[in-house]
C-alpha cells in the first residue's frame, strides 16, 4: 500500500459531513422553494446563511426525497451580474396532501402539492346531509379516489370547514350553516375516513378562513405581510383569521378572531348569535341578496351573489345594496384594524367583489373609522388564490414535512 488517501472516500465524508451540519436546515429550505422565496441556490445560500457547498448538499437530499427539482444548467436572470445560479423549484410530480372542504353549499376535494399547486381536483357535491360523518365520508371517499387515479404518494389529509375548531379536541364549536350538531368530531371523524380509505399520514381539521390566510400567506395576496388580516364571507356567515409573524394565530384554543359577531348595524338583522347586526348577518351573500331585493336562486348563494355584482351593479337597487354592504364592511375593518393594527388586509369570497366593485369607498370608510388608517392607511387587497381555504387545508397536512421533511419522508 502506499499510503495515499481515496479522494473518492474523502469526498464521501465531507459530503456527510456537510449534510449532517445542513440536516437542520432542510425544513427551512424546503419552506423557502415551497413559499417561492428561494428560487435559486444562491438565494437558498444567502437564506439559510450556510456556505454554498451546504446549500448545495441541502438542495440535493430534498431533490433525493423528491420534494424538489434543481436545474442540471445554472442560468443567471435577465440582466443580473455575478455567477449564474441553479434554479430551484417544486418538484412536480412529487407527493401531495388529501385537502377537503365542507361548506354551506356543498363540499369539493383535492390533491394539492408544493407550492400550493393544485394537482387535481373532484367535481363538487351541492348538497350536504346534516350527519357530519356522511358528508366527511363522502368527501374522504372522492380524494381517495383522485390518488387512485394519480397514482401520487400521499403525506396527509387536511379539512376545512365553516366553524371555529376547538383545540385540542378539533371539534366544530357552531357550524350553523351546516346543520351539523354544536361540538360535532370533525377531526376524529375525518381521521377514522382518512385512515379506513387506507390513506397515510395525519390528518388535521381546521376553520375554513383561518386555512384561506394560511394559504393566502404563504402563496397569495399575503405573501410578505408580518400581520396579516383576512377576513372573508363563503357561502354563509363572515369569518376571520389572522397571521402574526408568519404564523397564523388561533388564540388558547383555536377561537379565535370570530369577527363575524362584530355589530356593525345595532337595528340590523338578527343574528344567530343571539345579538343584531353583526358582520356574519350584513355583509354575507344573502344578504346582499336581501338589500338588492332579489330572493335566493337553486345556485349557491355566493355564485349567485357574485353574478348578480358583476352583471347588475349599473342597476341601482344592486348598486345601493353593494354601497350598503361596503359601508358596514368598512365599519367592521376599522374596528379590527384599530384593535389588531396589522400592515394588510385581505378579502375573500363576496369581500372581495365588493373591493373589487368600488375600492375607493370601501378604503374611505376604513380610513375615515379608523385612528391608523388616518395616520397611515392599511393597503386592502383582495385574495388571489383559488380555492385557498383548500389550499391551507392542505398546508395543514405539509407541515409535518416541511419541519422535518427526511424524519417524515426518508
Amino acid at each position: 500500500m502506499n499510503g495515499k488517501a481515496d479522494p473518492r472516500a474523502e469526498g464521501e465524508v465531507t459530503t456527510r459531513t456537510r449534510l449532517e451540519r445542513g440536516r437542520g436546515a432542510l425544513g427551512p429550505a424546503l419552506e423557502l422553494v415551497h413559499t417561492g422565496r428561494a428560487p435559486t441556490r444562491a438565494v437558498l445560500t444567502a437564506e439559510l446563511g450556510v456556505t454554498r457547498a451546504t446549500a448545495g448538499v441541502v438542495a440535493a437530499e430534498l431533490e433525493a426525497l423528491g420534494l424538489i427539482r434543481i436545474d442540471a444548467k445554472p442560468s443567471a436572470a435577465a440582466g443580473s451580474q455575478g455567477r449564474p445560479s441553479h434554479r430551484l423549484s417544486v418538484a412536480e410530480e412529487g407527493p401531495v396532501a388529501l385537502a377537503a372542504q365542507v361548506h354551506a353549499d356543498g363540499f369539493r376535494a383535492a390533491l394539492v402539492g408544493l407550492g400550493g399547486r393544485t394537482v387535481a381536483t373532484a367535481p363538487g357535491c351541492e348538497t350536504i346531509d346534516a350527519d357530519p360523518a356522511q358528508v366527511i365520508g363522502s368527501v374522504v371517499d372522492a380524494g381517495a379516489r383522485l390518488l387512485r387515479e394519480t397514482g401520487r404518494r400521499c403525506v396527509g389529509a387536511g379539512l376545512a370547514v365553516p366553524s371555529a375548531v376547538a383545540e385540542p379536541e378539533g371539534t366544530a364549536l357552531n357550524p350553523l350553516h351546516l346543520a351539523w350538531p354544536a361540538g360535532a368530531q370533525v377531526r376524529e371523524i375525518f381521521t377514522e375516513r382518512v385512515r379506513a380509505a387506507g390513506i397515510g399520514g395525519p390528518a388535521f381539521a381546521g376553520n375554513d378562513v383561518n386555512l384561506a390566510a394560511l394559504a393566502e400567506h404563504r402563496h397569495g395576496a399575503g405573501r410578505g405581510a408580518r400581520d396579516l388580516l383576512c377576513v372573508a364571507t363563503g357561502h354563509r356567515g363572515v369569518g376571520g383569521a389572522l397571521v402574526l409573524d408568519g404564523r397564523l394565530h388561533t388564540g388558547s384554543s383555536g377561537l379565535a378572531l370570530e369577527v363575524g359577531h362584530l355589530t356593525v348595524n345595532p337595528e340590523g338583522r338578527p343574528c344567530h348569535c343571539g345579538s343584531r347586526g353583526c358582520l356574519d348577518v350584513e355583509t354575507d351573500p344573502l344578504a346582499f341578496l336581501t338589500e338588492a331585493g332579489r330572493e335566493p336562486g337553486p345556485e349557491g348563494l355566493l355564485v349567485q351573489a357574485r353574478t348578480l355584482l358583476r352583471d347588475a351593479y349599473a342597476d341601482p337597487a344592486v348598486r345601493s345594496a353593494a354601497e350598503a354592504l361596503i359601508d358596514r364592511l368598512g365599519l367592521g375593518l376599522a374596528g379590527l384594524v384599530n384593535i389588531l393594527n396589522p400592515d394588510r388586509i385581505i378579502l375573500g369570497g363576496l369581500h372581495r367583489a365588493l373591493l373589487e366593485a368600488d375600492p375607493e369607498r370601501l378604503r374611505a370608510v376604513v380610513a375615515d373609522r379608523s385612528l391608523w388608517g388616518r395616520s397611515g392607511s392599511v393597503p386592502i387587497l383582495a385574495c388571489t388564490l383559488d380555492h385557498n381555504s383548500l389550499v391551507g387545508a392542505a398546508e395543514l397536512a405539509w407541515q409535518p414535512v416541511l419541519d422535518d421533511p427526511l424524519g417524515v419522508l426518508g
